[in-house]
């Protein structure tokens, strides 16, 4: 991408886009072509973002995420914020299965993980706190595309969907129907979508309004998940956290 065709807001926002979770650690060289700048303008912007403390300068001369950047992040209603308020909760349900327990929000058309607690004997996940995935490929981001707007649904149904395993659901019709079982069922089961090993039942979280915010989920191995017993106690998490967060049910 040529630098003078991206503004001056877009150049420094292209700085920061990039580094991910691939590429925590930059050069000042690896950061202008990622960001598709000249060197000359990377090296200034870099200067900047890193005087301001978006940006940390190691001994070796590689470049970090600052804790600036951090700061101002736990500012957002749907990061930390809401982090906090469901941590009493993820830890009741990592406390009574002894799973891997996640929490997450939707931004766009991926699932963003926010929290992630794990034992040492849980299965192997491919997460981590900040990390995205596609929607369709998680037991979460089931959770947060059946509540969602339907237009979004039947728009994110008519793309393409990525494979991560053989059973990976890239099917519009199936995953139409997935989505209308977890409407149903209130719940969302996602066995070796991301990996052939892992189960996934998630369920939604509800703001004050009504609307979902948020789901959480824990994962077990596949080979023996004991699905019914899940489904309870990860709903009374969503529950409480979804109270904690303002919502009142409405009287049956």
């Amino acid at each position: 991408m040529a630098t003078t065709t991206l503004s001056a807001p877009d150049r420094l926002l292209a700085v920061l886009a990039a580094f991910d979770h691939g590429h925590p650690a930059l050069s000042l060289t690896d950061i202008s072509r990622r960001a598709g700048l000249t060197l000359t303008t990377a090296h200034r912007l870099v200067g900047a973002l890193t005087e301001w403390g978006a940006l940390e300068r190691d001994e070796d001369g590689v470049y970090h995420v600052g804790l600036r950047l951090w700061e101002v992040a736990a500012l957002a209603p749907r990061g930390l914020a809401l982090r906090q308020i469901a941590l009493p909760y993820l830890e009741d349900l990592y406390e009574a299965t002894h799973e891997n327990v996640q929490l997450a929000v939707r931004d766009g058309s991926e699932v963003v993980y926010i929290e992630w607690i794990s034992g040492r004997s849980a299965v192997g996940v491919r997460i981590q706190v900040g990390a995205r995935w596609p929607l369709h490929a998680t037991g979460v981001g089931l959770a947060l595309l059946a509540h969602g707007d339907p237009a979004f649904q039947e728009a994110y149904c008519e793309r393409p969907l990525a494979a991560f395993t053989p059973y990976t659901v890239t099917d519009p019709a199936k995953l139409r129907r997935e989505l209308a079982e977890v409407r149903h069922a209130g719940v969302a089961v996602s066995s070796r979508q991301i990996t052939d090993d892992a189960l996934s039942v998630a369920a939604p979280v509800r703001g004050a309004g009504g609307s979902v915010v948020a789901a959480v989920s824990v994962v077990v191995p596949q080979v023996d998940a004991q699905v019914p017993v899940l489904i309870p106690a990860v709903r009374l998490a969503a529950r409480g956290i979804s109270r904690a967060l303002g919502w009142q049910p409405e009287p049956r």
